[in-house]
């Protein structure tokens, strides 16, 4: 039975043939990743043979919608080949499948990322609590010598914005050198743009700020006289 792939190119039949002289070439066409899309494109020839032809692909009107466009198909398809099951696949289906193990991947990736910020958050956000509860009475010393309460928060959130600072610092080029290692396996990649890691690193910035604001506001918002009323 013939198998219909649609997708948004022209009609043509797939098959291998030999040249021969009575072949006309009538174009050339641009590199077409047909087989693995983890390999280089190879030579193809497409032959348009009347009398034979495994699959059919065919561009449908992007105006019409799919429904509309198969209901129009299929009585043409049955009138010439009325034995055979209308059997179609669609393109980027197919296509999408070579992907299946990279999008597991990915998505693996992405639950253990959220997991590994979680994690993060709730180590940020103890230490924060370790560190208010250890300089308590230096907080109520310095509001009673007049210090503000975003001067205390600036004062205890810095020491934690210096450690992110400089784990960015190792991490930020140990992540690009992996991850150029690791898209060079591809014949057909993306770059990797600066601006990828500096929303990485502000990001992670936001995020430890966020996560120990709580605990410092609370800390510089308590009163001096609770920490200093045993000295």
């Amino acid at each position: 039975p013939m198998a219909i792939t649609f997708d948004r190119g022209p009609i043509s039949f797939r098959r291998s043939i030999h040249v021969r002289p009575m072949y006309n070439i009538i174009g050339v066409v641009k590199n077409v990743v047909m087989t693995s899309p983890f390999e280089p494109v190879k030579p193809i020839m497409y032959g348009f043979l009347k009398e034979y032809g495994s699959v059919l692909q065919i561009r449908t009107n992007p105006k019409l919608s799919m429904s509309a466009a198969l209901a129009k198909i299929k009585p043409v398809y049955d009138k010439y080949d009325p034995e055979s099951p209308f059997d179609y696949h669609f393109v980027d289906a197919e296509f999408g499948k070579k992907f299946a193990t990279e999008e597991r991947v990915g998505k693996l990736a992405g639950v253990f990322t959220v997991l590994a910020i979680l994690i993060s958050s709730l180590g940020l956000f103890g230490m924060a609590a370790f560190v208010a509860e250890q300089r308590k009475k230096e907080i109520g010393v310095r509001k009673v010598l007049g210090a503000s309460v975003v001067g205390l928060w600036r004062l205890l959130s810095t020491e934690f914005v210096v450690l992110v600072f400089i784990s960015l610092l190792i991490a930020i080029p140990l992540s690009n050198y992996f991850m150029k290692q690791w898209l060079l396996h591809y014949t057909y990649r993306v770059p990797l743009p600066w601006w990828i890691f500096a929303i990485t690193g502000v990001g992670a910035i936001l995020l430890t700020l966020a996560t120990v604001s709580w605990q410092t506001i609370k800390a510089s918002l308590a009163n001096p006289v609770n920490s200093l009323k045993s000295e």
